[in-house]
């Protein structure tokens, strides 16, 4: 780890000139404070790369000395110890902006270890920054960045917005490669021109060379007018192709010679078009494993991933919960003309401690319902989802809320069906096409089975 100068308050003296020591001794410079006060002072005399601060300290404690430092310098972690460790501690510490929370006493390996990362945070920091500053503040509106793993991400976008290069975002559902798409265009020189996005999953097989390359009147039965594909509407912009692992191998191939050749025709003409566009594609399927099924071409997959992304679940960044939620009351408070402000906290240590199966878009729906049923100003844990609240759980020998073992076989696995596709349909906020996506189902097969149950 490269030296750096740290600042390091903490009022119990012995603790704090053994870290100081250990800390010097890998190299580091290290500014000390006996009280929230003097660290202050400090950091609006001197230039400090991190702070590890104690949380409870004279004249000013450890939040409010967060709160200062983040106010001083947006950009500096701040790593929060404390000996009287709680969920209530912890959850003050990630709201006010910490970049994380340790207990006492202090394990060195540990805190070496937290400090290479919350120093990595830092530069990804003031990459995103730098690219802000270039680009403009609209660059990445909606992307919440406070965890190493999204700051990584981002760091990613930066380096690979400027080239022409194919990228690959992989990820769960829900966790946002549409999002990261739309911020690689902004970033990019093509940001002034469109950007196209196509859900392969949504279009039937039979039709998505028409879409994506268009086609000329009479070439099939149906086209009664020339249609202009996906490749014409972004000319010289961007092509967002969702759902690659979805795409039928005879699209594969035409997809194929686009990108190698950079022309394509119609369907039933034989006019060569320039494709003058940035090829982006995502999945959430293991595009591995389709290469080893057969589904999914190998020199595809090489053209496609030039530059791969993958996006963490929202279980794996949870220093990315609060400043999601914030964004996503204000949104649904706003969109449903309700006075909620907040969540109360033991609300958001339901929420803290959620696993988010359904990612970015399960707690995006789970914050609407909570903000919509609210019965104040604060969110409270009886307004929230009962899967938030741990409330739906199945009886014994069930396999699932509603499951009856005594039923015959066939029922069960009918109502094994409903349960599970009326679910995704619902943290889908009832978007047919992204419960399919979540079920890994086509998007016709869901739809058959609402037909036959009446949805």
């Amino acid at each position: 780890m490269s030296p750096f100068t740290l600042l390091l308050a903490d009022d119990d003296r012995p603790q704090r000139e053994m870290l100081a020591g250990s800390l010097e001794m890998n190299g580091h410079r290290v500014l000390q404070a006996e009280n929230g006060r003097q660290a202050l002072e400090l950091l609006q005399a001197e230039s400090v790369d991190l702070l590890l601060s104690d949380l409870r300290m004279p004249e000013l404690d450890g939040l409010e000395l967060l709160r200062a430092a983040r106010k001083l310098n947006p950009l500096i972690p701040v790593i929060v110890m404390t000996a009287f460790g709680s969920v209530e501690d912890a959850v003050a510490a990630m709201q006010a902006g910490a970049f994380t929370f340790i207990t006492k006493p202090v394990e060195l390996p540990a805190l070496f270890l937290l400090l290479e990362r919350a120093l990595e945070v830092r530069q990804l920091r003031e990459e995103l920054r730098e690219l802000r500053t270039r680009l403009g503040e609209d660059l990445l509106p909606g992307v919440v960045a406070q965890s190493p793993e999204m700051r990584e991400v981002l760091s990613l976008v930066a380096r690979a917005a400027p080239s022409r290069a194919s990228v690959l975002i992989l990820g769960e559902s829900g966790t946002g490669k549409e999002v990261i798409a739309r911020a690689l265009h902004q970033a990019s020189p093509r940001r002034e021109q469109a950007f196209v996005a196509v859900n392969i999953a949504a279009i039937p097989d039979t039709l998505v060379e028409s879409e994506l390359f268009g086609h000329e009147k009479g070439s099939f039965t149906g086209a009664v007018a020339a249609h202009a594909g996906r490749f014409e509407r972004a000319a010289g912009g961007t092509l967002f192709i969702d759902e690659i692992g979805d795409m039928p191998l005879h699209g594969q191939v035409k997809l194929l010679r686009v990108l190698q050749e950079g022309t394509y025709e119609r369907v039933g003409g034989n006019a060569p078009l320039k494709a003058d566009v940035r090829v982006i594609a995502a999945t959430h399927r293991d595009l591995d494993a389709e290469i080893r099924a057969g589904h999914f071409r190998e020199d595809l997959f090489y053209r496609l991933n030039v530059v791969r992304i993958t996006l963490p679940p929202l279980r794996e960044r949870k220093a990315d919960l609060p400043p999601l939620i914030d964004l996503f009351l204000e949104r649904a408070a706003r969109l449903n003309d309700k006075d909620v402000r907040g969540v109360e906290p033991a609300a958001l240590d339901r929420l803290m401690r959620h696993n988010w199966p359904g990612n970015v878009r399960e707690l995006e729906n789970a914050v609407e319902s909570a903000v919509v049923l609210a019965r104040g100003s604060l969110i409270g844990e009886r307004d929230l989802p009962d899967r938030v609240r741990g409330l739906v759980t199945p009886d014994a020998g069930q396999c699932f809320p509603g499951d009856d073992p005594a039923l015959p076989l066939g029922e069960r696995v009918e109502r094994f069906e409903r349960h599970f596709v009326l679910k995704a349909l619902e943290e889908a906020g009832g978007n047919k096409t992204e419960a399919a996506r979540q079920l890994q189902m086509s998007d016709k097969n869901i739809r058959d089975r609402l037909k036959r149950w009446g949805g």
